[in-house]
């Protein structure tokens, strides 16, 4: 019998072929499977779930910056200019200033300014003739003791050194029925600003029985008795209110109130 030799043919291993189906399954799960080809065979390779596919990079900071194309910003800046309005100036321009003429009025011209001045100076010398006069007030006449304590004459003596002013009924000044009517007045007793008008007001008394404090009248004027021989009124321009000797021959004596 002829000896046979008898090669054993060995086949290496081979790992089974991995169908489609699976590899369709692997990539439902997340699996990553590498397909190469090696020797003609094909070689299929998969890699579990847990090795989670890393993107690239981010580019960050100077990278990011680096990354700019810096050259495309210059040409879209020198666009922006290129189209940028240009304003041009001729060389032989010129500016024109309109002027008006002005016109300048001296003081001495200016009448309001000089109504001003004019006011200001009256006002001042009748403060320094009110200030002169009350310097001047007489002090020849001596109060009767009567009179003392009497309402009428304490109020009226407060204006002593008021100046005569004509149509006057204020402190600032008055005419002689102005200071009576404000005399009286802050005694509760009304009397029209008129001389021959105020005797009407009242009671007319006999000499004899005249008090301080009475209304005294004679024709045009109108002043307050102050008792014994003496009144107190506004007697006349350039005069103050004050008390003076009685110079009516035949006064009449009103009693008011």
């Amino acid at each position: 019998m002829t000896a046979r030799t008898t090669r054993a043919r060995h086949r290496a291993a081979r790992r089974p072929v991995t169908p489609l189906t699976e590899l369709a399954q692997n990539a439902a799960v997340g699996r990553r499977t590498a397909v190469a080809a090696a020797g003609g065979a094909l070689l299929v390779s998969t890699f579990g779930g847990a090795m989670a596919a890393q993107a690239a990079p981010m580019e960050t900071g100077h990278a990011k910056m680096n990354s700019v194309d810096l050259n495309a910003l210059t040409a879209q800046a020198r666009e922006s200019l290129a189209a940028a309005p240009v304003v041009t100036v001729a060389p032989d321009a010129e500016l024109t200033v309109e002027s008006s003429a002005v016109s300048v009025v001296s003081a001495a011209e200016n009448d309001e300014y000089q109504a001003e001045i004019a006011a200001e100076e009256a006002a001042e010398a009748a403060e320094a003739a009110a200030a002169e006069a009350a310097e001047a007030v007489s002090t020849s006449v001596d109060i009767p003791d009567s009179a003392i304590g009497n309402s009428v004459i304490s109020i009226a003596s407060r204006y002593i050194g008021v100046p005569y002013v004509s149509g006057g009924s204020s402190p600032s000044g008055f005419d002689c029925s102005g200071f009576t009517a404000y005399v009286y007045g802050q005694l509760g007793i009304s009397l029209p600003h008129s001389s021959s008008a105020q005797p009407g007001y009242g009671t007319i008394v006999p000499a004899s029985e005249a008090q301080p404090g009475d209304l005294m009248w004679t024709p045009g004027h109108v002043s307050i008795y102050a008792g014994g021989n003496t009144m107190i009124d506004a007697s006349k321009p350039g005069t103050v209110v004050d008390f003076r000797p009685i110079w009516q021959s035949n006064p009449t004596f009103v009693r008011m109130g």
